[in-house]
């Protein structure tokens, strides 16, 4: 029989995998375990005669196989060999949005975010999946040199159920940098929550599963402050949440700073836009846009589209004259699908 990695081999790549052959008879068995116990899969040819990992390897790691044959004679043969796999420059993390156990609305996209950046945007790829239950077409995108998203090619459906893994473990995912560890999360869509925010008219249209269920009067950004048009999703959600002018690059003594904590705040780019509670405008809501470029509304109105909303959910802005960028936020549905997945 033949192993490889051959026996006492060091500086193994993970991702070169394990194998065994066998000249003659059948292998029986085959199992490789690290030293912490974890268990490598993989698959016996139907003829016996050959055996392949399925599951990669992780880096820095002791590996033990033990292999059974039979000969063409009947008598068992047994061989054991041990390989170490190479220590890396660095090690690669990687976060996933939605989180484990999330209700998400329907047009959340995946994010899988890197610690590091990714320059082998293809195997990477490789080593991510999504599966959703009913299936769903869908399409990766990279966003950034640290984050990829997988958007469906329309909105959710409610009801559906989202699996996704991140198998980097053992994988390169830039020259000396490997993945450790494999990440999952199941997720499941929540009803279809997607308002339409006319800027020129003022006010906020929910519709809860393609019907209308509240009218909101709303002000968004002033003139030079205007608030972006587009298709936005909540990002996240927040019962009270201080907005810090400076933050955005407003000086303190400029007649626009402000430095105060609002209520029911909910996220929707990264520059700074949300919906919120703004009670010193409620006079204007639903007559003039006055806001630094959120959305805001009376306390209560707030209060009830808080409490109806969640990360993922739609919010469309129209009869607006400024363009929402790329990326600022999750602006995976300002383009065709073709587009986002022929990047």
């Amino acid at each position: 029989m033949t192993v490889t990695p051959k026996d006492d081999a060091t500086k193994v790549r993970p991702d070169a995998g394990v194998s065994v052959a066998a000249a003659q008879g059948r292998i029986t068995s085959v199992k490789v375990t690290a030293a912490d116990g974890t268990k490598v899969a993989g698959d016996l040819s139907d003829d016996g005669a050959s055996w392949k990992n399925t599951a990669h390897l992780a880096p820095a790691a002791t590996y033990t196989v033990k292999v059974v044959a039979e000969g063409a004679d009947g008598v068992a043969t047994s061989v054991t060999s041990t390989f170490k796999t190479l220590r890396p420059a660095g090690f690669a993390g990687a976060s996933l949005q939605p989180s484990d156990g999330w209700v998400v609305g329907v047009g959340m996209p995946v994010v899988v975010t890197f610690d590091s950046t990714v320059k082998n945007r293809a195997k990477v790829e490789k080593a991510l999946r999504v599966t959703a239950t009913p299936a769903v077409e869908g399409a990766w995108r990279w966003t950034g040199s640290r984050q990829v998203q997988w958007r469906p090619k329309e909105f959710w459906k409610t009801g559906t159920k989202v699996k996704v893994v991140a198998d980097l473990k053992g994988v390169e995912v830039s020259p000396g940098v490997w993945g450790k560890r494999t990440r999952t999360a199941d997720f499941e869509i929540g009803s279809a929550m997607v308002s339409t925010v006319d800027i020129a008219a003022h006010t906020m249209t929910v519709r809860r599963n393609g019907k209308v269920v509240k009218v909101i009067p709303v002000t968004t950004g002033k003139p030079g402050l205007a608030t972006r048009n587009g298709t936005k999703v909540i990002i996240s959600r927040e019962t009270t949440h201080r907005m810090d002018a400076a933050t955005t690059g407003v000086s303190q003594d400029s007649p626009e700073y402000y430095n105060l904590v609002v209520k029911y705040a909910m996220r929707l780019t990264w520059s700074g836009e949300f919906v919120h509670a703004a009670p010193w405008s409620v006079g204007s809501q639903g007559r003039a846009n006055v806001s630094h470029g959120c959305t805001g509304m009376s306390t209560a109105n707030a209060a009830w589209i808080f409490q109806h909303s969640k990360v993922g959910d739609v919010v469309k802005y129209v009869h607006g004259s400024r363009k929402l960028e790329d990326g600022n936020g999750y602006t995976a549905w300002n383009m065709s699908f073709d587009r986002w997945a022929n990047a």
